[in-house]
């Protein structure tokens, strides 16, 4: 019986294997290639892809409204002394850890003793597990403190610029640890966004503004080799976690609090040595307001977002993330809080930062064909 007499059609008779393929449809050449595709570019389930896209434009909206929270909330006049900044950030890992446990105790049917168990074998019982979150939370404290060495020792020209090589150590050690496969077009990619968020973030008043103090060659030299251990370091934490995410069966949210809690105790270590006699003063609350809770809670929020994005998306798509929600926020600067005055720099910036958005994009769909249209387009080759 014919195709066309079953009802299938003529398209589908010519779909037909002819005698001449049947070979290489099973040949050891065609199931490699099949093979090599398939491994390069691993089956993601709908719901995944969703989380994923919809975890990367949460972290957008959260890093643009703490950017511009945490801004005016530092420049607002009030009354009484300004609040610390290192209390905020203690309290944001409080936070995020009482919103995680509320997260698995939800996910137990709000069972007290499936949330006790969880916290002993996951957390108590495994403190190998644990301490593996105190390297990145650590360096995450080393960065703070070079970026701070860095500032004091740098022009904010040199430092901007300097800075964004954080973007390329970040897929270096995605390479390295993760085995990650970058193509042409992505390497591309990320050398422009590297170039175009510098521009978007270089200081107009280095432009047109007065000159800057001169600093010496040794004071320069302290200040572009902490910037560079800043972002090696930052590179190499982010991938670290990464690693630790996707290589282990525990849920993003203990994983956050075995991190929040190192986080916790990092961040008490710094409002003691920085703001240890401010604290003795006026207290850890002082110069507390509703507009400083929100910063606390956008903060708490990013730390849960950022890992979600990591788990099902990677630290190059967060890093893509950011750079974009720094162009928002400044826009939104310029539009609604009037705080700032784009230049030709910013645009040509923001516009390499879109681009290269879009490139590394155009690169990852490419890269991601099915293995039998692979296999189709060597059969279509071998054709006589």
């Amino acid at each position: 019986m014919s195709c066309s007499e079953k009802g299938y059609g003529l398209d589908l008779c010519m779909l037909k294997p002819k005698p001449g393929l049947s070979r290489l449809a099973t040949s050891p050449d065609s199931m490699e290639a099949s093979h090599l595709v398939s491994m390069s570019s691993p089956l993601v389930s709908p719901s995944q892809s969703r989380l994923k896209y919809m975890s990367l434009g949460v972290l957008v909206l959260q890093t643009t409204s703490l950017v511009l929270t945490m801004r005016y909330s530092r420049t607002l006049q009030g009354e009484g002394p300004r609040y610390l900044a290192s209390s905020a950030v203690v309290l944001a890992e409080l936070l995020k850890i009482l919103i995680c446990l509320l997260l698995i105790f939800y996910d137990h049917d709000f069972s007290f003793l499936v949330l006790n168990r969880v916290l002993k074998e996951e957390i108590l019982n495994k403190p190998m597990e644990t301490l593996k979150l105190a390297i990145p939370s650590g360096i995450y404290t080393l960065q703070n403190n070079l970026l701070y060495v860095a500032l004091s020792n740098l022009d904010a020209a040199t430092y901007q610029v300097t800075y964004q090589l954080k973007i390329l150590t970040t897929a270096l050690f995605s390479v390295s640890m993760l085995g990650k496969r970058l193509g042409l077009y992505q390497w591309l990619s990320l050398l422009i966004l590297m170039t175009g968020i510098a521009l978007v973030q270089w200081p107009s008043e280095s432009l047109d503004g007065p000159a800057p103090t001169p600093l010496s060659a040794g004071s320069q030299l302290v200040g572009v080799i902490a910037v560079l251990i800043a972002c090696f370091s930052s590179g190499f934490a982010g991938v670290y976690f990464e690693k630790i995410l996707k290589g282990t069966k525990q849920s993003v949210w203990v994983r956050n609090i075995q991190l929040g809690l190192f986080g916790l105790v990092f961040g008490l270590m710094g409002v003691f040595v920085y703001d240890g006699e401010r604290v003795r003063e006026s207290g850890v609350f002082q110069g507390y307001n509703p507009l400083t809770w929100t910063v606390v809670a956008l903060q708490a929020l990013g730390g849960l977002v950022i890992a979600t994005v990591i788990k099902y998306a990677d630290n190059i798509l967060k890093g893509f993330a950011t750079s974009l929600s720094i162009i928002l926020s400044t826009l939104i600067s310029y539009f609604w809080l009037v705080d700032f005055d784009p230049t030709s720099v910013f645009f040509l910036g923001a516009v390499l930062v879109i681009a290269a958005t879009f490139l590394y994009g155009y690169e990852a769909q490419a890269c991601h064909l099915p293995p039998a249209t692979a296999e189709s387009r060597l059969e279509t080759h071998h054709l006589p």
